[in-house]
């Protein structure tokens, strides 16, 4: 299984490729993402999001109109991707998209590779997280960062209900998985259970 990652949009949003023999898919779907896909010349068959923030989604209807399938654990909804609340704010409009699949917590088959969703909820609703123990990463959308976790200010978050599901499905796994987040730099987690102030 290979892992590329490509960082794009208004706030720098990070989404991931992960090929395999069986087929590949992406984790988050930030602006830019479809056509770095096609310009590494890779077919694209699933999407996978974390969650529905504008950020993460802005490349989704994009992606469905050339026949990719998407799964996240919610239906679509402008609530969910922050649209509802955010004109004011300036946050950029997101194309309509449609739910292939609703996913649910537990082990799932990907192409053929092993994944445990879990259910992070506390920085937006539909949060999840996608842990692959073969290759030792989990793809934590915004819930943990390198010495962070995601912002709770925003519609949906809150700050008790994030911590209590990083402790439950995310510091539950090898010290030495690698968390490959939303935003920023990869990190372990290890490390973050020994030197982030916020799981103190």
């Amino acid at each position: 299984m290979k892992i590329s990652s490509y960082t794009g949009g208004m706030v720098q949003t990070n989404g991931y490729l992960v090929e395999s023999a069986e087929g590949n898919f992406l984790v988050d779907a930030p602006a830019g993402i479809s056509d770095w896909a096609a310009k590494k010349g890779v077919r694209v068959d699933a999407l996978y999001l974390t969650h529905q923030h504008y950020d993460h989604v802005e490349d989704v209807a994009k992606l469905q109109e050339s026949g990719v399938k998407v799964l996240a654990w919610a239906e679509y909804s402008k609530e969910l991707t922050l649209e509802s609340y955010g004109s004011s704010w300036g946050l950029p409009e997101v194309t309509p998209f449609s739910i292939d699949e609703c996913i649910v917590s537990g082990e799932q088959k990907l192409f053929g590779t092993t994944v445990m969703v879990g259910h992070v909820p506390g920085h937006s609703p539909d949060s999840i997280s996608f842990y692959v123990e073969e290759s030792g990463v989990v793809f934590a959308g915004d819930a943990l960062f390198a010495g962070s976790v995601g912002r709770c200010d925003l519609p949906g978050g809150d700050f008790e209900l994030l911590l209590t599901g990083i402790r439950r499905e995310l510091l539950t796994l090898p010290d030495d998985t690698e968390v490959l987040s939303g935003h920023g730099l990869a990190t372990k987690v290890g490390r973050e259970k020994l030197t982030n102030g916020y799981l103190k």
